[in-house]
């Protein structure tokens, strides 16, 4: 499974890369309005880290304006993916996008059958959003067990789920244990996944008996 950051602070992005396991990022407007300087300036940048595949979302309601701002997106940095808001203008929108090469990632979609309609309508990715549905006491993952087996079935679908809205590690577990080919992770699950008390507890042991060798080495 691949690793995307979901966050457009520079900062965080730059460390992260740096452990070598980033693939790719998404951001979204809260997350880049939360950043100093321009947008497209921060998005080109955040291009240049992951150097993958990064998703800007469009704002325009109708399809005529997300295709518009899609094009003036596409052209900030070869690695730019635009992501679309499920719903029927946003599958116009798609469609028309696909069709003259630029990658999409269709967003919020919060069940197998707006999976489906995403990816027939030529979506790149599609990003199922675990944490909003488990917040209202839906089961986010088996949205993403079903949405797998249904890609799966068809050879010609050619559309990668991205597990969004992660809220802890289990949630990039149990996703990986799906077959889920992508998941997006804030940069504070980033950090718990690297923590163990067990691991902890082993490095400070060996660090202990070391000491003891030394004693004997000088």
């Amino acid at each position: 499974m691949k690793l995307f950051i979901d966050t457009a602070d520079l900062k965080e992005i730059r460390e992260i890369a740096s452990w070598g396991i980033v693939e790719g990022a998404t951001t979204n407007p809260t997350l880049l309005s939360k950043q100093e300087g321009h947008p497209h300036d921060i998005l080109r940048e955040i291009c240049e880290i992951v150097k993958g595949p990064v998703s800007a979302e469009v704002v325009s309601q109708d399809h005529e304006g997300m295709v518009r701002e899609a094009r003036e997106l596409a052209k900030i940095h070869e690695h730019i993916v635009i992501k679309i808001p499920f719903g029927i203008e946003g599958l116009k929108a798609v469609k028309q996008l696909s069709g003259e090469g630029i990658k999409t990632n269709v967003t919020l979609v919060f069940s197998p059958s707006q999976a489906l309609l995403a990816a027939r309508a030529g979506a790149n990715y599609i990003s199922p959003f675990v944490g909003r549905l488990d917040d209202i006491s839906n089961d986010g993952m088996e949205i993403v067990a079903q949405i797998v087996e249904i890609f799966n079935n068809y050879p010609d679908i050619e559309t990668e789920v991205i597990v969004a809205s992660i809220r802890h590690p289990m949630h990039v577990v149990e996703a990986a244990l799906l077959g889920a080919p992508i998941a997006t992770i804030p940069p504070k699950v980033f950090r718990q996944m690297v923590k163990h008390p067990l691991t902890d507890i082993g490095i400070e042991r060996f660090l202990k008996d070391w000491e003891k060798v030394k004693d004997r080495m000088k």
